[in-house]
């Protein structure tokens, strides 16, 4: 694992020591391990999100559609944990 070193003010310090013992978490590293994760999360929703703008119509969305892809994901392979 790497280590990387951040300087905060001390207002944004106190705000982050107050997050840890609020939330629970265990450490700074801890809690920025998880703003992190959130934000690598949101990013890729964007991109999916400007992928579907990007793609081609595949024709209605309607009831029939969920139906379909219902029914293709309960019989997709289960992945194991």
């Amino acid at each position: 694992m790497s280590t990387m070193n951040i300087s905060l003010p001390d207002e944004l310090k106190t705000f982050v020591d107050h997050r840890i013992q609020s939330e629970g978490y265990g450490s700074s590293s801890e809690y920025m391990r998880e703003l992190i994760r959130r934000d690598r999360d949101r990013a890729q929703f964007r991109q999916y999100l400007l992928d579907g703008i990007d793609a081609k119509p595949v024709g209605r969305m309607d009831a029939t559609y969920f139906a379909t892809l219902r029914k293709r994901l309960k019989s997709a392979p289960k992945k194991k944990a």
